[in-house]
């Protein structure tokens, strides 16, 4: 059991990157986990509820836009939007300036479900946060959005380039 203690220990005190990336992904997998169950409950599929409430909280949007936000390819934006057409929650309706534009829309029912499945789901996110003081927060997001942002511009180019940098 010593043998144990003394590996947690020695691993709490771990700050290289292998080891960060390894708890940053366990986390967010349980996070995907218990956001997935958090959509399955509202009876959505994922890809409709990222639309819906990217329109809740956007207004009306080009087709194209969506997909950006919601990280949807633009067939898989097709099939949700459909369905969801299909469902009475959103229209389309074709740009009046430009013909290959399509904006998506919710409609009184779809704003209304989205409203209610939204706010639960809030309060279960809450749930999952529950942990953490305010700072902590706080701390938790400007660090997230610091090696985020530090993330893109590896990948862009902007902050160096990741060629020769594994070795």
């Amino acid at each position: 059991m010593a043998k144990t203690r003394a590996h947690v220990n020695a691993s709490s005190s771990d700050v290289s990157g292998v080891h960060l990336w390894l708890i940053l992904m366990k986390a967010y997998w349980s996070l995907v986990q218990f956001d997935a169950r958090s959509i399955a409950a509202s009876g959505l599929g994922r890809s409709e509820f990222f639309v819906l409430e990217v329109l809740l909280h956007k207004g009306d949007l080009p087709v194209n836009n969506i997909g950006r936000r919601v990280m949807l390819t633009s067939g898989s934006m097709t099939t949700a939007i459909d369905r969801l057409e299909t469902k009475g929650l959103v229209r389309r309706r074709a740009c009046p300036e430009d013909r290959r534009v399509t904006y998506v829309s919710l409609t009184k029912t779809g704003a209304a479900l989205i409203r209610r499945i939204f706010d639960a789901h809030a309060k279960r996110l809450e749930t999952l946060f529950e942990p953490l003081t305010e700072t902590e927060r706080s701390t938790l997001a400007t660090l997230l959005k610091k090696i985020g942002k530090h993330g893109e511009s590896l990948v862009s180019g902007g902050g160096g380039s990741l060629k020769g940098k594994a070795s």
